[in-house]
Parts: structure tokens; C-alpha cells; sequence
């Protein structure tokens, strides 16, 4: 998404106008240490295109700036075609395993934390910064948890007006302790069944601090939205549902699906097919009924 070659405009515009016409206000982006390294002014008026373009269609955003999930190890250029069938083939982690275990190559990401976050600390266009993605996923365990440390670090440095996190995501006792610590807002990750999301919104409401759930959404575990979205507004929680429309994430399959699976007859995850069409009408009107009068996200300027 981020690479100057393959920056899409018409795509991104496109797609977030559909978010926009099912009443999302908000929408949470993936950024990559790798896009940034080579031209660092070209990924930030990139960041400023889309920004732009999102808040045209009424729409703020949480930048997410590391993230542990999926492939190990990214490279720059072209990526490679995703696999059929397979759940986020293409997905690749940033800054990557490699690195991670690396303190020593963390001199260019704290560069990359800091410029990017103090080059637009007061730019009411992002709701939030999401410093780490399920820290310690894909087996990375307590590796990750020094990388996840300094990302905080370098982004209170860089004097943010926006609010910092990193959601929880599964039981951890080392993790989970830390960064509902850490975090001005508190976030999660639930892509369990509704009984399983009020608990743990009742249990989190605890920590007296505002909420959002940054993924969830798996039809086939019960996380869907008929069930989760009543929920979540009584409740008071911001959330964020995973994916919007299928493309090449492919995540309208299942974790695990095998290589050339079928498509599924209930997705897994994705609201909307490549032309913007629902994959379920029903599913749809819901949505827009739920969010008819959301009110802005921005954050006004002090």
C-alpha cells in the first residue's frame, strides 16, 4: 500500500467511500518500517495524501506502526501474488523476526518511530497511535516485548497530542499487564463468541479509561456483527470489525485455510466484495442502522 510504485489512489479513495456510506467514521491502517527507509519525506506526503483523502470521506485513522503477525521476513519491492485460498498469504510482519531479536538494528526504527510520529503529533486527522500489533504472535513470545517497550519510549519523545496503545489480544501475564499500563486508551482484540466479549469489556471497564476493541469479527466463531455491534454500544466501546472489502489478503477465509480452498459460503472475515457490492445484504442495512448518527472522531486542536 505504502510503496511509491504501487500507491494506489483510486483504490484507496474508492474503498473508503464505501466505508463511508456504511456509516464508519473510522478505519485502522497498517504502516511499514521498510516503505519508510528508502524515502522517508516520499512515505510521509504519502501518509499525507491518504489522510486527505480519508478525512473527505469523514473518516480518522489509527496508524498501526509494528506488528508481529503473519511473515517473518519482509522486504521492499514488489510482494510476491498471494497464495490462493490461503488466509493473509501476503501479510508481512514489520520490522520482521530478524530485527526483533536484533537490539542492535533498532537505531533506524526509533528514527522511523520518531519522525513519524512526531511529524504529525498534532494532526487531529489521527485518532491514535497503535504502537504494536499482538506483540509476540507468530512465536515470537517475550522476544518481543523490549522492541514493544522502546516503541512507547520513542513515541512519548516524540510529544504526540494524539493518544498511544497497544491492544491486548490474548490471557498473557507479561504482556497484558504492561500495556494496559502503558496505554492512554485502552484497546483489545476479541474474536470470540458475545458472552466472551461482554466479559471481558465488564473486566476491562474496570481500569476506569476509554475503550475500543481494534479487531474483531469472525462470523464463524459467533463474533459477528448482529451480535457484537448491540454490544459494543451499550456498552459505550469503539470498535473496529477486521477487513472491509476482499482483495489480496484473502481474509475472507479461515486461519489455516489450505492452499486453492474454495471460497467459503460464510466468510471469515471482509464485509464487502471487490466491487463494493455486500456480502451479505442483511449484514449490510445492520451496519448502516447500527452506526446512523456517529458522530465525528477527530480530535479538535487545542
Amino acid at each position: 500500500m505504502w510503496q511509491g510504485e504501487t500507491f494506489d489512489l483510486t483504490t484507496i479513495s474508492r474503498e473508503l467511500g464505501w466505508a463511508e456510506e456504511l456509516g464508519f467514521n473510522a478505519v485502522r491502517v497498517y504502516l511499514h518500517d521498510l516503505a519508510w527507509d528508502p524515502d522517508p519525506a516520499g512515505f510521509k506526503g504519502r501518509i499525507e495524501t491518504y489522510l486527505g483523502i480519508a478525512r473527505s470521506h469523514g473518516i480518522c485513522t489509527i496508524f498501526v506502526i509494528f506488528d508481529d503477525c503473519w511473515n517473518p521476513r519482509p522486504m521492499a519491492g514488489k510482494q510476491p501474488e498471494p497464495l490462493p485460498g490461503v488466509h493473509n498469504s501476503g501479510w508481512v510482519q514489520s520490522p520482521g523476526e530478524r530485527i526483533v531479536r536484533n537490539p542492535t538494528s533498532w537505531g533506524r526504527l526509533e528514527n522511523y518511530v520518531v519522525d513519524i510520529v512526531g511529524s504529525f503529533r498534532s494532526d487531529e486527522r489521527i485518532l491514535m497511535w497503535d504502537l504494536y500489533n499482538e506483540p509476540g504472535n507468530s512465536k515470537l513470545g517475550e522476544a518481543s516485548l523490549p522492541l514493544l517497550r522502546e516503541a512507547f519510549r520513542w513515541a512519548r519523545n516524540a510529544e504526540p497530542m494524539q493518544p498511544l496503545t497497544a491492544a491486548v489480544w490474548h490471557e498473557d501475564k507479561v504482556f497484558n499487564p504492561y500495556q494496559l499500563a502503558a496505554s492512554d486508551v485502552i484497546t483489545f482484540h476479541n474474536y470470540r463468541d458475545p458472552e466472551s466479549l461482554e466479559s471481558q469489556i465488564r473486566e476491562l471497564h474496570k481500569r476506569g479509561r476509554p475503550m475500543i476493541c481494534t479487531e474483531y469479527m469472525a462470523r464463524p466463531r459467533r463474533s459477528t456483527f448482529e451480535d457484537c455491534l448491540p454490544i459494543f454500544k451499550r456498552e459505550g466501546v469503539g470498535c473496529l470489525s477486521w477487513g472491509l472489502v476482499s482483495g489480496k489478503t484473502q481474509t475472507i477465509y479461515p486461519w489455516g485455510s489450505q492452499e486453492g480452498a474454495p471460497e467459503p459460503m460464510t466468510w471469515f472475515h471482509d464485509v464487502l466484495r471487490s466491487d463494493g457490492t455486500p456480502f451479505s445484504e442483511y449484514e449490510a442495512a445492520f451496519i448502516r442502522n447500527m452506526t446512523s448518527g456517529n458522530s465525528s472522531c477527530f480530535i479538535e486542536s487545542p
